[in-house]
């Protein structure tokens, strides 16, 4: 299960690149996604990479995630009480065991925002012209995403 968050706007770019992020569900900057691993969306990512950062990203940041920025329709917080009437889940963090495992996903929960509107990062970006391999904040971070995650709680 992939992670991906918008870090650049889209002022100035190519249409395919905006359609792509469209695509994604990325419409603003800090917004952030989970997508499965496959070629389709493998193909989306490497058009975006210039201008989102993404990882693998591990069970315990996300159900810290989705405590803090799951909203439900009405902008209501995800709480474990409704994980526990509408799934089968006892409560957010074996939810988000299960979709980190892929046995699960966003939309067996009923109600639940597949967008996560995040907070931008504690000490900010490094750099939003650079990947991440070169001292930035683009491109693949690989599990390394979780650090970055945990400070956009």
């Amino acid at each position: 299960m992939y992670v991906v968050v918008q870090v650049r706007g889209v002022v100035n770019t190519r249409k395919e690149i905006k359609d792509t992020l469209k695509m994604l569900r990325l419409h603003h900057i800090n917004h952030c996604v989970l997508i499965p691993d496959t070629p389709a969306y493998a193909g989306m990512i490497r058009k975006v990479k210039d201008y989102v950062a993404y990882g693998e990203v591990n069970s315990e940041v996300l159900a810290t995630i989705l405590e803090t920025r799951g909203r439900l329709t009405g902008d209501v917080k995800l709480t474990d009480e409704y994980v526990k009437e509408n799934s089968k889940f006892a409560d957010i963090s074996s939810f988000a065991n299960a979709i980190c495992s892929g046995e699960a996903q966003l939309t067996d929960l009923p109600g639940l925002k597949p967008v996560l509107r995040l907070h931008p990062p504690r000490k900010g970006y490094k750099s939003i012209k650079r990947t991440y391999q070169q001292g930035g904040a683009l491109g693949n971070y690989g599990s390394e995403i979780n650090n970055l995650l945990y400070r956009m709680r």
